[in-house]
């Protein structure tokens, strides 16, 4: 928890969502706004955001759908790009997730100077995409080597638009994800972006993780 606790502090964070507009090649992006587009609307939610008192903020691709689990190279280097745009007006902890590749969100978080991550890094899923069996040894390797070693790694334990091929339970799932990938926390989600996670699965998780972070 020290890792955690040295970017959100002892309180229990609410982070906010900047949700990036699409990013160049992806069907719902707005080539007439182009990217000077997205760093608008951007800095925009940047400074509600922060007005409004949350303890962090996380930039996301949250509209590139369909989404994809090898990120095209130009969506993290616009990202990348976008943020370094921001960066002087960002005053509270920010962290960075490309969806939905772990790879691609250490790159980003090394390139930003992101304080943590969020990303599917354990499990193997039945998803919209397809089969996802993410890399948690490869990400947090790759990480290290370049230079984001040091940021904080949340886990999420249930995957949005999929479900799991694993036939342990949720709670099992997630002790087991702290044990082997050392998360500085766990997260648990709903369905699809947009709908609350279950309490009696939040609950169930944090039964058999009490010194772990759950958000």
């Amino acid at each position: 928890m020290a890792l955690f606790r040295e970017v959100f502090g002892d309180k229990k964070p609410v982070i906010a969502m900047v949700h990036l507009g699409a990013m160049p090649g992806t069907p719902l992006h707005d080539a007439r706004a182009g990217v000077e587009g997205i760093i608008a609307g951007a800095a925009a939610d940047l400074a509600a955001l922060q007005a409004a008192g949350f303890d962090a903020v996380m930039f996301g691709n949250e509209n590139d759908r369909p989404y994809e689990l090898k990120v095209d190279t130009a969506s993290t280097a616009t990202m990348a790009y976008v943020i370094g745009r921001l960066r002087d007006r960002i005053t509270v902890p920010f962290g960075v997730n490309v969806l939905w590749d772990p790879m691609a969100t250490m790159a980003l978080a090394a390139a930003t100077g992101a304080a943590f991550v969020r990303e599917i890094f354990t499990g193997t899923y039945a998803s919209d995409m397809g089969v996802w069996a993410p890399d948690a040894g490869a990400a947090l390797r790759y990480g290290q080597r370049i230079g984001a070693g040091g940021v904080a790694k949340l886990y999420n334990v249930s995957a949005e638009f999929a479900g799991s091929l694993d036939p342990r339970s949720l709670p099992d799932r997630a002790r087991s994800a702290v044990f082997s990938s050392i998360p500085d926390a766990v997260l648990v989600s709903g369905a699809i972006t947009g709908e609350a996670a279950r309490m009696v699965d939040i609950e169930a998780v944090k039964r058999v993780l009490p010194t772990t972070p759950v958000l």
